[in-house]
């Protein structure tokens, strides 16, 4: 590009957190992760079939052709981008669309909204669309506590690993990132269609996530002035490698509990308890919001610090 990577960063980082992804463009064409997403299930429709080594060659077939394609799509959008303004310009509006920072807001604030106005079948509804588990019967510490969990882990899949690999890798690596993200949310699942045909997909996504993880956790208790006894001490609990640590980082912040026991699709999972003190209410919900823009907010500053030294 015309530009170097931090300076970039820091306009997409700009465009996306003030305007997002227009609704009338995704109700027009949706959106790219959309796209990648059905292309995934397609192909996992059609492969995800056989004994367990056939699936799970199918898997890793799948991992390299999304390497491929989006580090394919990335990286000639970032030639093209290197001869005219234009083309520039279309690079990073296109960027825009790999990170999360306002729809995230927007997306828990929905449920912080009704849960403040006493509607409490009005946030299961809105916590539903940010969460796998089962949300019909959860009470208001139920739900604060989803949404606080996707929060603090979305932080780190939605903004800091695309940010982080931006930098390392620019337009390829924020495409590969957001391509193997967005396939382990679909097929990186542990159940019995889904465990051998999505191994190679989780493993890529723990691997993209391993560095970007331990950094949000870091920026979440720089900016919530605590947490760090927290995070190092039950980080490991969580079963995934990556995801207890942006979680128990914000569960030390709030002096909150989050983890523990969910259902999904009526099965009950025991999940490690992170952290210490009560669940969290509402308040707690409102004061992780905090947290997140702040701690987006540190992200700004670090960018523009290499956008200035570079």
């Amino acid at each position: 590009m015309l530009l170097d990577r931090p300076t970039q960063l820091l306009i997409v980082l700009a465009i996306e957190a003030a305007v997002g992804y227009p609704q009338v463009l995704y109700r027009t064409i949706r959106h790219p992760v959309v796209w990648i997403g059905k292309w995934i299930a397609v192909f996992e429709a059609r492969w995800n079939v056989g004994s367990a080594p056939i699936r799970r060659m199918s898997g890793c077939i799948l991992l390299v052709t999304l390497v491929l394609a989006a580090g394919g799509t990335g990286w000639v959008l970032d030639r093209a981008s290197a001869i005219t303004p234009l083309a520039t310009i279309v690079a990073l509006l296109t960027a825009t669309t790999m990170l999360a920072q306002r729809s995230l807001k927007d997306h828990v604030a929905a449920v912080l909204r009704p849960l403040e106005d006493g509607d409490l079948e009005g946030a299961r509804r809105f916590v539903a669309h940010i969460v796998g588990r089962d949300t019909a019967t959860l009470d208001v510490e139920g739900v604060s506590t989803a949404a606080i969990e996707s929060l603090a882990e979305s932080f780190c899949d939605g903004i800091v690993a695309p940010i982080f690999w931006f930098l390392v890798a620019g337009l390829p690596g924020l495409f590969i990132c957001k391509a193997i993200n967005t396939a382990d949310s679909m097929v990186g699942h542990k159940d019995e269609r889904h465990r051998a045909f999505g191994w190679a997909v989780a493993r890529a996504d723990d691997l993209v996530n391993l560095i970007p993880a331990r950094i949000s956790g870091l920026l979440i208790c720089i900016v919530g002035f605590g947490g760090w006894r927290t995070m190092v001490r039950d980080a490991p609990l969580h079963a995934s490698p990556n995801g207890g640590w942006p979680e128990a980082a914000m569960a030390g912040v709030l002096a909150r509990q989050l983890g523990g026991p969910v259902a999904y699709d009526g099965e009950c999972a025991l999940r490690a308890i992170l952290g210490t003190g009560p669940r969290p209410d509402v308040a707690s919900l409102r004061a992780a919001l905090g947290v997140y823009w702040r701690a987006c907010l540190l992200m700004w500053v670090i960018v523009a610090g290499l956008a200035w030294l570079l």
